[in-house]
């Protein structure tokens, strides 16, 4: 047994999508380096493949003490195709399934946690699940230990998604507004903001049979864990704190620490050197080649476009949204995949595009199109980054903050659209352009949009002072120390590690 295991162990558990596991994994390197557990992180073989790739690119130190467990699991069982083990590569109607099979995971959590016990003479101090693997808690609790929830998501989003789930509340009126169980009634929500998927549910379709099971099982936790800051949502974290009834602790954000340093040693030229050792997942893209474009622009004057991993548009919108950034004459970098209806890890066409708008907007060094990846964390960090059009996922919004980014929200699924929603009316760091893949954008409205938000003055220079004011709050809260010189987020930790919570 060694040192750390002498403190006690904690076992983690991803759901299985890149969007959760890498968070997952920034916690667990966390707790390796705040506190004296040990950690083991649990999940299914081809997701321990990826986490592997993501570990060996990183410092060896983060990763010292963090052990790889493999879940058994076959997703030929479950209906899903074989070697399918996360959301990457599935069509939405089969994520159902997916969930629907982690249930399956049961039994292999239960014997590693009885292992661990049989080991070191005692359970492990907790185990620290996903939002959406209710069924654990009962596994903690069988086996004598805590059951601690982890959402990768902000608290304002965490509740809202809970709340909708549980509770259904738009299927009550034929009303474009309602209210949501949870929130103070300023805070109406909009049936055309919703997901298609939760916006036609009934208590007994495949979504809300697993949502509505797990998500109460987890109201059963013994606390949450929330990958936020106390201060950039205070509303979020005083109503999701009322709702649960349970300790809640903001340790978020998930940067790295040197990439929230107020005063960086690192210069935008290392820092994309630094990312060499990262170029097999680049597919192909240069690395050198985003640091010259960026390089070649004034402060504040590039937009960064991307969708996140598992996203994509339809043809009709990926056109306007050309048309309209090349009108508006803002300079431009575009992790670009195959529209909807096509493999969106496949090989991009050019008759997506409007003829010939990569050669004008290359030729004129107006616009850079990267396919499928690109060092997103870097190029928000270089100070020609102005703004920031996402799909509203709580880890870009959370590197796009922590780099004093606006953000222009375009959500798509899950809790985006209520993360967009608490941008734009409690933070004011964020406009909408558009919400989902079924609405109708057109390219002067896209052109109109990105010009008010890189404008210097007016709603632009306000969005930059709001979005520099959350940074900051950001890079204190990760500050570590003496006691007095902590931050809220630090804090957080210690309360999570040193109190009652980790007690058996």
């Amino acid at each position: 047994m060694d040192d750390s295991q002498s403190h006690g162990h904690i076992v983690m558990l991803p759901f299985m999508a890149h969007g959760h596991l890498i968070p997952f994994l920034a916690l667990a390197r966390r707790i390796r380096r705040l506190t004296p557990f040990a950690v083991t992180l649990a999940t299914t073989r081809l997701n321990l493949r990826y986490l592997r790739s993501t570990m060996s690119q990183s410092d060896a130190d983060a990763d010292s003490g963090i052990r790889l467990y493999e879940l058994p699991f076959c997703s030929s069982d479950h209906g899903l195709p074989p070697d399918t083990e996360n959301t990457e590569n599935l069509l939405p109607h089969q994520i159902p399934l997916l969930c629907h099979s982690s249930v399956s995971l049961a039994a292999p959590v239960e014997c590693l946690i009885s292992n661990i016990t049989t080991e070191e003479d005692r359970p492990p101090l907790c185990v620290i699940t996903e939002v959406s693997f209710g069924w654990s808690v009962d596994v903690a609790r069988r086996l004598g230990t805590k059951s601690i929830t982890f959402t990768t998501c902000g608290a304002y989003g965490t509740l809202a998604y809970i709340s909708l789930w549980l509770h259904l509340p738009h299927r009550s009126t034929d009303a474009e507004e309602f209210s949501v169980p949870g929130f103070p009634e300023r805070c109406r929500f909009q049936r055309s903001q919703l997901h298609r998927f939760i916006r036609e549910a009934e208590p007994t379709d495949e979504w809300s049979k697993f949502f509505q099971v797990q998500l109460k099982l987890s109201l059963a936790s013994d606390g949450w864990l929330c990958n936020s800051v106390e201060e950039i949502e205070p509303l979020g974290f005083d109503l999701l704190r009322k709702y649960l009834r349970l300790p809640v602790w903001a340790i978020g954000p998930p940067v790295p620490p040197h990439m929230l340093q107020k005063s960086s040693p690192i210069s935008p030229k290392s820092k994309f050197e630094s990312l060499q050792k990262h170029a097999a997942k680049a597919l192909g893209v240069s690395l050198e080649k985003c640091q010259d474009f960026l390089n070649s622009h004034g402060p504040n004057s590039v937009l960064y476009i991307s969708f996140g991993s598992q996203n994509t548009i339809s043809p009709s919108q990926m056109m306007q949204l050309a048309l309209g950034l090349e009108s508006s004459g803002k300079p431009f970098i575009w992790v670009i995949r195959p529209p909807l209806g096509f493999d969106i890890k496949g090989e991009f066409r050019p008759e997506w595009l409007p003829p010939g708008l990569e050669e004008r907007v290359t030729g004129s060094k107006q616009g850079l199109l990267v396919q499928n990846w690109a060092p997103q964390l870097d190029i928000l960090a270089h100070d020609s980054t102005g703004a920031f059009l996402s799909h509203c996922g709580w880890n870009s919004i959370m590197e796009s903050l922590s780099q004093g980014v606006p953000i222009v929200g375009w959500p798509m699924a899950a809790e985006q659209v209520y993360n967009a929603k608490m941008m734009v009316d409690e933070m004011g760091v964020c406009v909408e352009l558009t919400c989902g893949v079924e609405s109708r954008i057109e390219a002067e409205e896209v052109k109109r949009v990105i010009e008010m938000v890189m404008e210097e003055e007016g709603k632009g220079g306000e969005m930059k002072k709001r979005v520099n004011a959350v940074m900051g709050h950001m890079r204190e809260a990760m500050k570590e120390g003496s006691d007095n010189e902590k931050g809220s987020s630090v804090k957080a930790m210690d309360d999570f590690a040193n109190g009652p919570s980790l007690s058996i």
